[in-house]
């Protein structure tokens, strides 16, 4: 069976059960600050978990991208990923447990899912604890369809939370009991009658978890308004056990990126354990990164949150990639033009942002080449003239060339290095390393931020009148700057003072003389038409749904400002449909862009590797 196979099986049946399709939403949450990135299909769900209407009815089906970073570490064996697709249906206070679980044994077993041979499947049941008592429900749900298709009760196991609790996602929100699937992918005549978790050969395959709690900040259990259902059925998992294999990257999921990384290293998959597993993690981080860069949010390599994830996982594949002999300059664009083919019918914007991939991928693989081959030669320097590694040696490395501290410490256990060092002794020497870099950098940090205290919120230094003029203005030239070099720009940050602007963006390149001057002739003519500056308070999806830039990750309330830069129609109403700019924003502005002056870029710069700033001013 292919990729696309079941993907579109698990769809088309939960349809017939009036459950409507829904497609996969940003791997960049929209209103959670407390993970960067979506890391399950109900994630995008949680407020209609929480008891609001979806517009698409209370049964729903989909298959979501999601990113999880806590195992990039662990990438390298058969089955671990940073990017991965969940299928999953949902039901937002419709049916519940034993509807649940009558569907997952319909699909897995029936002609119209995918026809499983019964006598390999297991299920676990959550065995209860002081939050949540024994899953009763489910275990009798269970009870009745084994009991009907012979199968051994014993195969019922009853797990604690560790094992049959999900959630929440975050700190706080949605959470339950679960019951977890299992398939059997040993050999079939030696299918054990009961259950046991430590079997390596029992594959869990799909998970469904029944949202019967909310978990506050006060780290307690309270029930939700409705029960919900939330499913997970791991595509890449799941297809490898449909076709009898125990390595999801032998799946069309990943095979035709591992022969591309085959042909760029001439190094053959599975010749032996360490170029296996090199291939694997260039092959998982390179798709991973294709996915997050080629995200609609067009998130780039950086310092901070999802960019510094971005630039890991590039340079790991990087330094993977150094170990496997791949000689080809900028190759990891080679390996990500495969993964936007293979998904290109599924994920249309990867096809849409391929250029803008490519162009961020050559970038921070040339800097880290760069980077890679200094650091390796001043780390090698380090072990020859010292006897005792620490922190500090590490921090010095990541200060003066750019070498992660993630890196420096794969290359010790590659070197097998035995380190000693001035930090008590509690574990073993990487992580007290660690705790050593971690301490300097907090002594850098703390030295650093005198410098940025005191500012507003949104980057105003102060609210007297030339600084609300640039602030109006920075929302002109950010609408300026979407039109000349494309909507793959985002605002990175602003600092707004009464003598000038600065406005960091997204964007790979360096802005051409030519770029710079469109970009101040729309902000001046923007300026000369006197368009009105008019407010609005509107839900957050109503500002979404017109078109307002925001960053849609930060946590807004439930009503946000909205700044419209237009003209009025006759009505003396914004003329939204040719507004110059909408943006959410705190204020204050000026009532007409006719009173700024002449705007003046004075400087174009680089930021941080995929971000560009601005400094402008007014004059009169």
């Amino acid at each position: 069976m292919t990729s696309i196979e079941l993907r579109q099986k698990y769809l088309d049946f939960f349809k017939l059960r009036n459950h409507a399709i829904i497609g996969s939403a940003s791997l960049i949450p929209e209103n959670d600050p407390t993970v960067l990135f979506t890391t399950a299909g109900m994630h995008p769900l949680v407020p209609y978990l929480l008891g609001g209407k979806h517009p698409a009815g209370s049964r729903l089906v989909g298959a979501q991208k999601c990113i999880r970073t806590g195992d990039i570490e662990e990438v390298g064996d058969k089955t671990h990923h940073t990017f991965f697709e969940m299928m999953g249906n949902w039901s937002l206070g419709d049916y519940f447990k034993k509807e649940s679980i009558n569907y997952s044994w319909e699909f897995l077993t029936d002609a119209q899912g995918l026809s499983l041979d019964k006598n390999r499947l297991a299920v676990s049941v959550f065995v209860g604890d002081e939050d949540s008592g024994f899953d009763q429900e489910a275990y009798d749900a269970w009870s009745v369809i084994f009991t009907e298709n012979n199968l051994p009760l014993e195969r019922i196991a009853r797990l604690p939370k560790k094992n049959n609790w999900w959630g929440p996602a975050g700190v706080t929100g949605p959470c339950g009991p679960d019951t977890e699937i299992f398939y059997w992918v040993g050999e079939e005549n030696k299918v054990p009658a009961s259950f046991n978790d430590d079997n390596n050969s029992w594959v869990e395959i799909w998970n469904n978890v029944f949202m019967q709690y909310n978990k506050n900040t006060d780290a307690k259990f309270e029930l939700l308004q409705q029960k919900n259902v939330d499913t997970g059925l791991g595509l890449e998992r799941t297809l490898a056990a449909l076709n009898g294999l125990d390595d999801n990257y032998q799946t069309d999921l990943f095979i035709n990126i591992v022969h591309k990384i085959e042909e760029l290293s001439g190094h053959k998959y599975g010749e032996d354990v360490e170029t296996t597993r090199s291939i694997r993690i260039v092959a998982d981080h390179l798709k991973a990164a294709t996915f997050i860069i080629g995200d609609d949010k067009g998130i780039v390599s950086s310092n901070t949150d999802q960019g510094y994830v971005v630039r890991r996982l590039i340079r790991r594949a990087v330094r993977y990639g150094r170990q496997l002999n791949i000689q080809k300059e900028s190759w990891t664009k080679d390996v990500a033009a495969v993964v936007i083919n293979d998904y290109k019918e599924v994920y249309g914007e990867l096809e849409k942002h391929q250029q803008f991939i490519f162009d961020n991928l050559d970038k921070e693989e040339e800097k880290f080449s760069r980077t890679l081959e200094n650091g390796l030669k001043e780390l090698d320097k380090i072990i020859q003239d010292k006897k005792e590694l620490t922190g500090q040696d590490l921090f010095n490395l990541y200060q003066s060339f750019g070498f992660p501290v993630e890196l420096s410490l794969e290359e010790l256990k590659s070197r097998k290095k035995s380190s000693s060092h001035n930090y008590v002794l509690k574990a073993d020497t990487g992580e007290f390393l660690l705790q050593g870099f971690a301490a300097e950098m907090k002594k850098h940090q703390d030295l650093s931020r005198t410098a940025s205290a005191g500012r507003f919120k949104g980057g105003l230094a102060d609210a007297g009148d030339e600084t609300v003029k640039l602030h109006t203005t920075a929302h002109l030239l950010l609408a300026a700057l979407r039109k000349v070099l494309g909507d793959n720009v985002v605002q990175k940050g602003s600092n707004i003072t009464a003598e000038r602007l600065r406005l960091d963006f997204s964007h790979p390149d360096k802005m051409t003389p030519e770029q710079i001057k469109q970009v101040e002739d729309l902000v001046n003519g923007a300026i000369k038409e006197n368009y009105t500056v008019s407010c609005e308070e509107l839900s957050l999806d109503k500002a979404r749904q017109r078109g307002a830039m925001g960053v849609f990750n930060s946590k807004y309330g439930e009503l946000v400002k909205v700044y419209s830069i237009s003209h009025l129609d006759n009505y003396k109403k914004p003329n939204l449909k040719m507004a110059f700019s909408q943006e959410i924003c705190g204020g204050p502005h000026v009532e007409n862009t006719g009173i700024l002056g002449n705007f003046k870029i004075q400087k174009e710069e680089a930021s941080s590797a995929g971000v560009r700033r601005i400094k402008a001013i007014l004059q009169s």
